[in-house]
């Protein structure tokens, strides 16, 4: 998931000694082996593209449970199969690999990242064991007819593993009726699932505006053209987009983070390059942000004589859940939740999930699984230094799962 990060100016941790990787125990209790796969995939976090310790433990794993393992896939992505009956039907169930460049602080947590500077914030760790112990359900029981691919993505913190895959044939080669996934959510209740029809997360694109003036001594600016000026009034004029360019209706925030300058104390600068993203859910809006952004930013520079390089890159698509596809989702966190602890309509959020990029070609839904209110174990935020996922939802997740497959696949 993309979002904005909760990282202060924290120094590096030594590194630490990852624990030994778990093997799967032949009628070890669910959650004890969950936890165990979680705590040592915390340990050895491996970033977007280079999760090869990670993906060699996720397939070792696989395999011992008796699936069929395919690597390589985009990268560092890997598919596990497990078909059982004659059934035609096939379900997809997504996890993601990466961990994050920030660095651990977590004292005294015996299962902390052995990796100085690289840590899982973001629950991937949680979000594979998942999975994992979804494919060990399931293997147990045999309680579906048809096949369920287990897909494990790299790089989903950059927005680009999900397309790696496709690119590399993932639907060609392990073509899927409906592909499903999850994100653990801090800030929601541990245990419970909640998810909407249509837009759930953003999508992210990123934006640079390069403004070239003429520099000048500060105490002579008639004899320049000042970026800094038409620098702001360009990130001021944007911020009327949403407000002026947009339907009232539509969900949208664009945001100038970086603001950077070659100039001096005493001098006028030559350039400003400002930088930043939008988010949305809709491709028609990504376009007018797009064009209205790159219109205001060239308009405005040409009003005071100065040049523009405007660039605009989409980095993530929005993930929209098909609305055929939630009340099966529904259905089955009820099934293992109850109906008190599943929202079946909540609020769209504005961060990012790569999971977007396989929706937009296969049928699916995705959900948020709550980590933890606010002040509760599992509710320190996502993109945080001291964050850790929540044990006690492992088994939830992989329940669910197991469930919507018997649901989807039924004997």
């Amino acid at each position: 998931m993309r979002a904005n990060s909760g990282v202060g100016d924290i120094a590096l941790l030594p590194m630490t000694t990852a624990i030994p990787a778990p093997d799967p125990i032949a009628g070890a209790p669910l959650d004890a082996e969950l936890s165990g796969w979680r705590r040592y995939l915390h340990t050895i976090p491996e970033t977007g593209f280079a999760e090869h310790r990670t993906s060699a433990f996720v397939a070792r794993t696989l395999r011992a449970l008796g699936l069929e393992v395919h690597e390589g896939i985009g990268g560092t992505g890997l598919v596990a199969n497990l078909r059982v009956g004659e059934g035609r039907g096939t379900i997809g169930i997504r996890a993601e690999m990466d961990a994050l460049d920030i660095a651990e602080s977590a004292p005294g947590r015996a299962h902390a990242s052995a990796t100085p500077g690289k840590m899982h914030a973001c629950g991937h760790d949680g979000h594979m064991s998942i999975v994992l112990g979804a494919a060990r359900l399931l293997r147990e029981r045999q309680d579906f007819d048809g096949t369920v691919r287990f897909i494990f993505q790299p790089a989903e913190e950059h927005g680009r593993g999900a397309k790696a895959m496709m690119a590399d044939g993932l639907f060609e080669r392990f073509p899927v009726d409906e592909i499903y996934g999850l994100h653990n959510m801090p800030g929601i209740a541990a245990g419970t699932i909640a998810t909407c029809a249509g837009g759930i997360m953003a999508s992210e694109d990123n934006f640079t505006i390069h403004v070239r003036g003429r520099g000048t001594h500060a105490a002579r600016p008639h004899m320049g053209i000042d970026p800094i000026v038409i620098g702001a009034e360009i990130v001021l004029a944007l911020q009327t987009i949403v407000s002026r360019s947009l339907d009232p209706g539509a969900q949208a925030v664009v945001s100038c983070t970086e603001f950077i300058t070659d100039g001096i104390r005493n001098a006028i600068p030559s350039n400003v390059v400002i930088k930043g993203d939008t988010r949305s859910y809709d491709p028609a809006v990504q376009a007018t942000l797009e064009r209205r952004m790159r219109e205001i930013s060239e308009g405005i520079c040409r009003l005071h004589g100065a040049e523009c390089a405007f660039s605009y890159t989409h980095e993530f698509e929005p993930t929209v859940n098909w609305p055929e596809c939630v009340p099966h989702a529904v259905a089955a966190a009820t099934a293992v939740l109850g109906a008190a602890r599943v929202d079946a309509n909540t609020v769209p959020m504005m961060a990012s999930e790569d999971f977007g990029a396989f929706l937009r070609v296969v049928p699916g839904a995705f959900v948020f699984l709550g980590n933890g209110a606010d002040g509760q174990p599992g509710g320190t935020p996502l993109h945080n230094a001291g964050y850790d996922f929540n044990d006690a939802v492992l088994e939830v997740g992989a329940r669910y799962f197991a469930e919507l497959v018997r649901m989807r696949l039924p004997r």
